[in-house]
């Protein structure tokens, strides 16, 4: 039989596709390995569009299983944060609550405030930022995070840049005080002796994946204040300090109903948001309820964090609201309402 050569083009692209969605791309297949989850053990198979928990690509969306959902799906998602989504703390610092609501929250430059605050958890804020003269606040943006967890402490910071280069890893880390490296390269990764803490590069530079295992996942990025941010908003940055921040996505696998913070509060089925709809910056205030003394104490006067306490299990809400995508339609899933 003879093939022609637009037949041939096409037998060879076939085979081509057939190797790199058969072979490569192979979905794997996933449980969820704790009990509570009413997903435990059983065998999910991810979609073909994400075949992976860990692509070579970066910019590939990865598998997923909420196991906290009864629905047992595997699902895509992007690794680093999504600023239109519920957890997001991004730009000046703009929040998405638990509650599907924008808000900001302005706090004060070099001063420390609880984000979550919750018996077993408490992640706090270090603000970066600058106030221009004739303006009656500072304009802020989150340069640090540190976690408080059982007996452990975890923090990692955007370092001071004058001028922003993406050759240039902007990102340091501590646990339990001591400074550690995670090697550049995409993938790369470090995990306590405890196996308490993982964090994992999702891109070569700047970007990583923290997760406290059946406690919370943070994706987080390094960006500076641009020359257009600059120029939209008359931020009046100097010519020695492009303020590198932080865009960061929260997903919470238990927090409790009575969960405080300035991010924390909103996941709670009885908070009503202060935040006033309808206007072009709602803004939420708390600075006297949520400052903390530094990075990485818990003595605010609305924190609640208190390892040696018990934490009841019945009292947690075992949400995830990762799955949950504000960037379309009004309304999405968890009955949740996506605001802008």
């Amino acid at each position: 039989m003879k093939v022609s050569s637009s037949n041939s083009f096409l037998i060879i692209l076939l085979i081509a596709v057939s190797v790199a969605v058969g072979i490569n791309a192979a979905p794997q297949s996933l449980t969820c390995s704790t009990r509570k989850s009413p997903c435990f053990l059983k065998k999910i198979t991810c979609p073909y569009e994400c075949p992976k928990t860990t692509p070579s690509d970066p910019k590939a969306k990865v598998c997923y299983i909420n196991c906290n959902s009864p629905i047992c799906k595997a699902e895509c998602r992007n690794r680093k944060p999504n600023c239109n989504s519920p957890g997001a703390a991004c730009l000046d610092p703009r929040f998405i609550g638990g509650d599907g609501i924008v808000f900001y929250f302005h706090g004060k430059r070099d001063e420390h405030f609880s984000l979550v605050s919750d018996l077993n958890l408490q992640i706090n804020a270090r603000f970066t930022g600058l106030r221009p003269a004739g303006r009656s606040r500072d304009y802020t943006w989150i340069q640090a995070l540190g976690f408080l967890f059982d007996s452990y402490t975890f923090s990692l910071e955007a370092t001071r840049a004058a001028t922003w280069n993406d050759d240039v890893d902007h990102l340091k880390f501590t646990y339990n005080g001591k400074e550690f490296v995670i090697l550049e390269g995409h993938l790369s990764s470090w995990e306590s002796q405890e196996g308490n803490l993982r964090v994992e590069r999702t891109s070569n530079k700047n970007s990583v994946l923290i997760t406290l295992p059946e406690v919370a996942e943070i994706s987080v990025n390094v960006v500076p204040v641009t020359k257009e941010d600059d120029r939209i908003h008359n931020y009046q940055i100097p010519s020695d300090n492009c303020f590198a921040h932080l865009e960061i996505q929260f997903r919470f696998s238990g927090l409790s109903s009575k969960v405080e913070g300035v991010l924390g509060r909103t996941y709670r089925p009885d908070f009503q948001n202060p935040a006033k709809p309808g206007v072009a910056m709602p803004v939420a205030g708390g600075e006297d309820k949520y400052r903390t003394s530094s990075l990485l104490s818990s003595n605010c006067n609305s924190c609640l964090f208190n390892p040696a306490g018990a934490f009841d299990q019945k009292d947690a809400l075992l949400m995830d609201y990762s799955t949950l995508d504000c960037t379309g339609s009004a309304t999405s899933g968890n009955g949740i309402v996506c605001r802008k």
